[in-house]
């Protein structure tokens, strides 16, 4: 797409009804092409970069917004409803500004050189984890992909290797948070941070997937990559990640759930204007005055209500600084994309064989919206979770 924004110029957005809407119609003026094209969505963060929005959850006295999780998920609804693999990508950098507890334990000054990038309208950053054998490490084990200290004895750094998949942006990604175990006696495990132009690293076009296709989740292989020992910024023995986060728990549950019930909203919304145009010859009245179609739009307008009214009560609830527990957080990830899912199945059963046309973005909306499956944790992590509870287990 050639560019049609001005150049960035840094200011404070204004999270109303307005710039949620500007964000969802620009973005969604393009979310063909890149889906087609499967390319990583750069016009779109040039976009967010000139609205202030990159930096969004970065905190006020490093010059970002210091949005709270409502609002980050009022943008990244709006931007998903435009075009949902920019909502995916963006995601990651947000949750990784609204971990204080995490970043704080980063080595001085690294976490703040990646806060004022955001600030600036850059500095993505992405979550490196999935790999060929182990698959996602939330199901357990040892990353295959070592850091080994440099060989000139003085401990000053690391060099990474392995292969990542599934790595969502990779392309167009600043920083890579690589997930990578430690060749030393007692193995450690966690977080490096690599520049993406560092040497070593080689990006494999692997992702041509169902959906969200312009995540470009490619593979990333890294070769004796260089890290700096200050970017081994979370680093720790094996045991002492068994103690989940609520804070990551609670961003990635609430904002999977946001990003694909965005995609059922954009589905709902071209649905509208469909059975309201459409006239059958034989009939003489457009679609949308059948009874029937009047109550299959109904159950996707309830299925939507019930995700907005879980999402955002959670949302409060964790601004508030009472968030739900682990377990409802994930519970409402599976019913919210079971309910996304549903929605926009109904409209195909509405359609009929339009709805599966490349020339309505419905056939769009339903590849994207299936993705959600795939996003950890799956449904059956989280029920087994959930069932144990229950029982006491």
């Amino acid at each position: 797409m050639a560019s049609q924004f001005a150049p960035i110029s840094l200011h404070t957005p204004i999270i109303d009804d307005a710039l949620l809407d500007r964000i969802t119609r620009t973005l969604a003026e393009g979310a063909e092409q890149v889906d087609r094209e499967g390319v990583f969505p750069a016009e779109n963060f040039r976009f967010l970069a000139h609205e202030g929005l990159i930096g969004l959850t970065v905190a006020r006295h490093l010059g970002g917004v210091g949005a709270g999780l409502r609002d980050a998920l009022r943008v990244l609804g709006a931007v998903a409803k435009g075009e949902p693999s920019t909502a995916l990508i963006l995601f990651m950098t947000y949750a990784h500004h609204a971990a204080p507890a995490r970043t704080r334990a980063w080595p001085a000054g690294i976490y703040e050189e990646l806060a004022r990038a955001a600030v600036a309208g850059h500095g993505l950053i992405g979550g490196l984890r999935v790999e060929p054998e182990l698959g996602t490490p939330v199901r357990g084990g040892m990353p295959a992909t070592t850091a080994r200290r440099t060989p000139d004895g003085r401990g000053d750094g690391w060099a990474i290797s392995g292969t990542k998949i599934y790595s969502t942006g990779s392309t167009g990604l600043d920083w890579f948070a690589v997930w990578a175990k430690t060749e030393e006696d007692v193995p450690r495990v966690g977080t490096f941070l690599v520049p993406s132009d560092s040497r070593g690293i080689t990006i494999e076009p692997a992702w041509d997937h169902l959906g969200m296709r312009a995540t470009v989740s490619h593979a990333v292989h890294f070769d004796a990559t260089p890290v700096p020992s200050a970017y081994a910024v979370d680093v720790r023995a094996p045991a002492d990640w068994a103690v989940g986060d609520v804070t990551q728990t609670a961003w990635n549950a609430l904002a999977i759930s946001t990003i694909y019930d965005g995609v059922a909203r954009a589905a709902f919304d071209w649905l509208v204007g469909y059975l309201n145009d459409r006239v059958p010859a034989n009939f003489g009245a457009s679609l949308a005055t059948l009874p029937r179609v009047q109550e299959k739009v109904g159950e996707i307008a309830a299925l939507l209500q019930v995700n907005r009214t879980l999402i955002a009560t959670a949302a409060a609830d964790c601004d508030a600084g009472t968030p739900p527990t682990a377990i409802a957080l994930n519970t409402i990830k599976h019913v919210t994309t079971a309910n996304a899912i549903r929605a926009v199945e109904i409209g195909l059963e509405l359609t009929g064989n339009p709805g599966l046309s490349r020339k309505h973005p419905l056939e769009r909306h339903y590849r994207d919206v299936l993705c959600s499956r795939i996003h950890s944790p799956q449904t059956d992590t989280i029920l087994v979770a959930s069932g144990r509870a229950a029982l006491g287990q």
